[in-house]
């Protein structure tokens, strides 16, 4: 097909970290914790927030991702914006302390307008990129990871929003910015016309195998049923839990390491603040861009491997690095690093798999495991960290992503072949039916 001309493909990553910088919000979460908890929050109460909003991400990313053909990636853009802004706006206007108040309209409102628009730029991107798909996921979602140091810092030591104009309007000020910054970076999201291509770019011819039209046999709940999703899902899991106890604990946990250590209650404060809100954020987004370049060149499951491997040894080993300010930042970056590879590789991995075209609609299935682990992983590091057992949690997480690295290595290509070897004869049935059929692109 004949290139026709069409809008520059780069303003789509311009419009996706301008989205993901607000969707990344969650992730500042840390930031509101020590406020709370004068107001008389527990950790647990402050972890709870925090993994009901990760758990809403996940599901509702389902929905939008069944939604996005019909409605459009631009509208479903806006729509996140205004549902994520309006949570956090009405959060404000309610008080910003009421404990019901706050899992309502940050957790379970603020998280669905997260879910509802994280899909877009990822879908969208690897539409206009195929030449790229590992980097370009990287760079869409990069800014999730970057938002995070930005609001960090604005609510507390850059811009002191808490301490100048307290918890409320830090609330609604977020939704303000949320929704309008949001909606801008929407106007972006369209995907390609019908048979475009980079100019150049000519399409692998794998994609003509059979092994391609098994991956294109499978869409949405019916990737469930392979054990190639199983595999992908529970190293998820793993992966993503161990980053999101960090991410919760992350200015708790060092905070007690450091005054334990001898360091004054302001300056352990001041030294947990920029782990998180500057070497663990940073290293996040660049992990994105870099893991999913990375991957571009060994190969998704070969950096699968390395990532969750290393990111294990680096979760168990972070109690040891808490309580000194240098180590501290090393352990950060590193855990940051790692963790926000998951978000490049695990979106490619799912379409090496089961297919790029429908990427929009499968990888909301398997970033389901990323609620499983942002319930499983904070809520263990609160528990255990009420029982002043912090260690155990970083040490349990950490031999999971171990145990996900292994996993991995036994996760290989679909094929209709192994689907009846695995028991899954009417999904083989129906994979040897597509492969016979003829088509006509």
């Amino acid at each position: 097909m004949t290139n026709e001309k069409t809008m520059n493909r780069w303003f789509v990553v311009l419009g996706a970290i301008l989205i993901q910088l607000c969707l990344g919000a969650i992730y500042a979460w840390s930031v509101f914790t020590p406020a709370l908890k004068k107001a008389g929050w527990s950790k647990m109460d402050t972890q709870i927030v925090f993994a009901v909003g990760l758990a809403c991400f996940a599901v509702v990313m389902v929905w939008a991702g069944r939604k996005i053909a019909s409605w459009g990636p631009r509208k479903l853009t806006v729509v996140s914006g205004l549902v994520l802004g309006g949570g956090y706006a009405l959060a404000g206007l309610t008080g910003g302390t009421g404990f019901w108040n706050l899992l309502l309209l940050v957790g379970v409102v603020g998280g669905s307008g997260i879910g509802i628009g994280y899909v877009v730029p990822i879908a969208v991107g690897m539409r206009w990129f195929p030449d790229k798909k590992g980097m370009i996921t990287g760079l869409a979602v990069a800014g999730f990871g970057f938002g995070a140091m930005g609001w960090v810092k604005l609510a507390g030591s850059w811009g002191h929003l808490i301490a100048d104009y307290g918890l409320s309007s830090t609330f609604l000020f977020y939704g303000i910015a949320f929704a309008v910054l949001v909606v801008i970076g929407g106007l972006f999201m369209v995907f390609p016309p019908e048979g475009w291509l980079p100019e150049g770019y000519t399409p692998p011819v794998a994609a003509a195998s059979a092994g391609e039209d098994a991956k294109a046999g499978l869409k949405g709940a019916d990737i469930v049923g392979t054990y190639q999703f199983k595999l992908i899902f529970l190293t998820f899991v793993f992966s993503a839990g161990a980053g999101l106890m960090s991410i919760g604990l992350m200015k708790l946990y060092p905070m007690e390491a450091l005054t334990a250590a001898g360091y004054g209650p302001a300056e352990a404060s001041a030294i947990a603040g920029t782990a998180m809100a500057v070497f663990f954020s940073l290293a996040n987004g660049i992990g994105r861009i870099a893991w999913g370049a990375m991957s571009d060149l060994m190969g998704r499951k070969a950096a699968i491997i390395l990532m969750t491997a290393t990111q294990g040894l680096c979760v168990i080993a972070f109690p040891a690095m808490a309580g000194n300010e240098l180590i501290l930042y090393v352990g950060a970056t590193f855990i940051g690093f790692n963790f926000g590879g998951n978000f490049a590789l695990f979106p490619t991995m799912t379409a090496d798999v089961f297919g790029a075209r429908n990427v929009g609609l499968n990888y909301p299935f398997v970033f389901l495991a990323y609620g499983v682990g942002g319930i499983g992983g904070p809520i263990l590091g609160g528990f255990l960290g009420d029982m002043s057992n912090f260690p155990l949690a970083f040490t349990t997480c950490g031999a999971l992503c171990l145990l996900g690295a292994i996993l991995t290595w036994h996760c290989n290509a679909l094929n209709a072949k192994e689907h009846e070897l695995s028991g899954f004869k009417p999904i083989a049935r129906r994979l040897a039916d597509a492969q016979a059929a003829p088509r006509d692109d």
